[in-house]
């Protein structure tokens, strides 16, 4: 029901830039984790665990990461595809293990409302929500190369003198590498993004110098 309420509310949504596509990500991932938490905290770790399998799959395995990301596929494609990876990833015989009605549904939702290619966002919302309610807090820091350790090491202790971060158990710092800001950081934790990077800057100046004209 948490999941179809989510469906409702975004599949009307026009014109999706990144920040809209992020929106409707951070939708799906909230009615998911409401889904599984109402149900028990085995249900929410199942799911988690199921989820994060799903991800890990889908950057590893080249067919299945196409099969996600392609908006051309019809529903019926998307269904039997969605069948046969849930069919790959519970395994057969003895070891099979199924997958759970939530985590199913979600991935069933996403697939009528075209909205597959969110899934991995809706994941690394999903893994926020888990950890927040763990007393964790996840920095997600990119950068147009890996950063080097020592470099880490004095954001992460940059970071811990935040308020967001000493009201939390732990704090885990993670790089994530994306040619495209060009340069500079981007930094999210929380509901907190902090944009330093050169993609950001150019973006300004180019529409800076487009209202001048």
């Amino acid at each position: 029901m948490l999941l179809a309420s989510a469906a409702r509310s975004v599949s009307a949504t026009p014109g999706l830039g990144r920040r809209a596509a992020s929106a409707i990500a951070t939708k799906y991932s909230k009615a998911v984790y409401g889904a599984a938490l109402s149900k028990s905290p085995q249900t929410l770790t199942k799911v988690h665990a199921e989820l994060s399998n799903f991800s890990n799959v889908i950057k590893k395995d080249p067919e299945v990461s196409t099969f996600v990301n392609n908006p051309t596929l019809s529903l019926a494609e998307r269904s039997k595809g969605l069948e046969g990876i849930f069919t790959k990833l519970e395994g057969a015989g003895a070891k099979k293990e199924l997958y759970s009605d939530v985590t199913k549904n979600l991935l069933k939702v996403l697939s009528e409302n075209g909205r597959l290619g969110e899934t991995e966002g809706v994941i690394e919302g999903f893994n926020e929500l888990v950890a927040q309610n763990k007393g964790e807090l996840t920095v997600t820091v990119t950068s147009a190369a890996p950063l080097a350790k020592d470099i880490l090491t004095r954001l992460e202790t940059t970071l811990k003198q935040s308020q967001t971060a000493q009201a939390a158990k732990s704090l885990k710092v993670t790089n994530k590498v994306n040619a495209n800001i060009l340069g500079g950081l981007i930094v999210d934790f929380g509901d907190k993004t902090i944009d330093l990077s050169v993609q950001s800057r150019v973006t300004k100046l180019n529409n800076a110098l487009t209202q001048s004209v």
